[in-house]
């Protein structure tokens, strides 16, 4: 049977150096009440909602008073949150919403704002095409990040796309700046908002997994993310099927479109039983122990705003095999460890995780010790930093 673990909750030398933001250098802010607006927040886990706890602790560090307002229910298991809560110096405040997850209905974030400085929009949804219509009400000065927008998967992608021309393009006015989380993201968007688009990569908590991957070359990979379908868990499955009886693959992360059920279902008809595990919800000490086991990080995604759960590999000392999506290609150009497979061609995709491996045991110089490195470069203090830069220069047009 495949394994299910149920638990809570050639050396390259080149260093490329990421431009992980284009926003001006102004003077610092004095204190400003930022709040933050996003479908879902903690108890909600994901890598959306890390982003916004990363952020806003930082910002509470700098000595800005922070809000975050959210939806009133976590969407994967409908469990009903209180209407207020706080949380390391953060106000939270919860809104009702009808409708589909994927665009929750909440005009009642409009009483949320409250007496706002700035306010700061996540993700391309109900609240940031509500709040830019609704803009010449709270007369609040607004940012967005994109957080891969919404074209995750490729379902109505006729639709989506007539949408991105024509209410995106009339919402993004609202916005001072819309911030693209990685340069696919800030491309995508410049031909609807135009200058007012700027790219700050992600920041990413580099120290949750920081050096914990195995210290000598092992032929065992992990996978990190929800089981959504754009991640294409089904190919990195039947990859496994062309790899030496060596290899083993460990799928971490949260159940969605599929199941572990599912998955188990996958591992079985492509006869890898017993060389893939998959660990749904594991806390992140016991991330860090599969990691130990480990040297490599895989991922057959389709589609990513950034890749927040590469540069978390990165930081363990993971050497990345990704699928060559428009966000992992830019990766790869910055980082040379990096190394691009198609996934469609599970076969082609095998030859080249055991190709790194074999670099990896030949080479003196450590790829371990280089994606440790390249991580760094992801630290959130620098990331908020041009978020501060992004604000000042909001706040100076007005």
């Amino acid at each position: 049977m495949t394994e299910i673990t149920m638990d809570p909750t050639d050396v390259r030398s080149s260093k490329v150096v990421p431009d992980i933001g284009e926003a001006p250098k102004l003077a610092p802010l004095t204190a400003l009440h930022i709040v933050h607006v996003v479908r879902q927040f903690h108890p909600s886990t994901g890598g959306l909602e890390d982003v916004v706890d990363l952020l806003t602790r930082e910002q509470v560090k700098a000595g800005h008073r922070v809000t975050i307002v959210t939806c009133d229910r976590v969407f994967a298991t409908d469990q009903a949150l209180p209407e207020k809560a706080e949380d390391n110096g953060r106000a939270i405040v919860r809104v009702a919403f009808r409708g589909s997850t994927k665009y929750p209905l909440a005009p009642g974030v409009l009483r949320a704002l409250g007496d706002a400085d700035l306010v700061h929009v996540h993700a391309i949804d109900f609240f940031f095409d509500f709040l830019a219509a609704a803009r010449w009400l709270h007369r609040k000065p607004m940012v967005a990040t994109t957080h891969g927008g919404f074209f995750h998967t490729q379902d109505l992608a006729s639709l989506k796309k007539v949408w991105f021309q024509t209410l995106t393009r009339f919402s993004a006015q609202g916005y001072g700046r819309i911030i693209g989380c990685s340069q696919n993201d800030a491309r995508n968007f410049r031909p609807v908002a135009g200058e007012r688009v700027i790219a700050i990569d992600n920041g990413v908590d580099i120290e949750k997994f920081a050096r914990c991957s195995s210290h000598e070359p092992v032929r065992r990979m992990v996978s990190l993310g929800r089981f959504s379908k754009n991640k294409r868990l089904d190919r990195l499955v039947e990859t496994m099927a062309h790899l030496p009886e060596a290899w083993h693959l460990d799928i971490v992360g949260a159940e969605s479109d599929w199941s572990a059920a599912d998955i188990a279902d996958m591992v079985e008809s492509a006869g890898v039983t017993g060389r893939v595990t998959v660990h749904v919800r594991p806390d992140n000490e016991q991330i860090r122990a599969i990691m130990s086991k480990a040297s490599l990080f895989a991922s057959a995604s389709e589609f990513e705003g950034f890749g927040l759960a590469v540069v978390e590999a990165m930081a363990a000392g993971l050497v990345p095999v990704l699928e060559g999506n428009p966000t992992f290609v830019d990766l790869a150009e910055r980082h040379d460890l990096v190394q691009l497979a198609d996934f469609a061609d599970p076969a082609a995709a095998a030859q080249i995780i055991e190709k790194i491996f074999v670099e990896m045991t030949n080479s003196q110089a450590s790829l371990r010790e280089e994606a440790m490195e390249r991580a760094e470069l992801y630290a959130w203090s620098k990331v908020a930093a041009q978020y501060e830069d992004a604000y000042a220069a909001v706040l100076s047009d007005r």
